[in-house]
């Protein structure tokens, strides 16, 4: 929508004249007639991570844009954690590997999903038929926003730690030679002596 204002045909519909404070009151009262009405016609804003839009409020042709935006995104998420898998796969890490593979199995879901949604999408508003273009438009919206989520659990992925214990390892101990042999855990207790002299005699012997 185009809005062409020009001050000098709007001051003319004074013909008194105005004065300099009243020329800006006008000028700003116009600015923001113009502001108002952009804003009423502006198209809405495409899904934010984690957020739907309300489909209801949203115009069939700009149900179809989002729609299609939405679906683009994704594929390119795809390919994003699908090059994620193969640098997973050739640091040969079983956990990084695992972990992506989930998050890309999902994400392949949502996609078929979300693409026959789109076409669904297309048909519904092609028949004039708002609710099932409104639940079409509703489940491309929210896939979108769960594979933007498990685009960024994928990341999370490739930098954890991996611990594995290689049964083949073999561990090494060093005793130093001041430390006493054996096993400090073992007590042994040194032999009483017997005392070889007599009891003393007895006072009434």
């Amino acid at each position: 929508m185009q809005l062409a204002l020009k001050f000098p045909r709007v001051l003319s519909l004074f013909p008194g004249g105005v004065s300099v404070s009243s020329r800006w009151i006008i000028i700003g009262s116009v600015v923001a007639m113009a502001t108002f009405v952009f804003a009423q016609n502006a198209p809405p804003p495409a899904p934010a991570a984690g957020q739907a839009i309300e489909a209801s409020k949203v115009p069939d042709n700009e149900k179809l844009r989002v729609s299609s935006d939405s679906v683009s995104v994704m594929r390119v998420a795809l390919k994003d954690v699908l090059q994620k898998l193969e640098e997973a796969r050739n640091t040969k890490d079983v956990v990084k590997l695992t972990c992506v593979n989930e998050k890309l199995t999902q994400i392949k879901g949502l996609l078929r999903i979300s693409e026959q949604s789109d076409v669904a999408l297309q048909e519904a508003v092609a028949r004039r038929e708002s609710q099932s273009a409104d639940h079409e438009f509703t489940k491309v919206t929210i896939a979108r926003s769960k594979v933007d989520q498990l685009r960024a659990e994928a990341e999370q992925c490739m930098g954890q730690l991996a611990f594995r214990a290689d049964e083949n390892a073999t561990i090494e101990v060093e005793t130093p030679d001041y430390l006493p042999k054996g096993d400090p855990s073992v007590v042994v207790m040194a032999p009483r002596t017997l005392d070889s002299r007599p009891p003393p005699a007895s006072p009434t012997m």
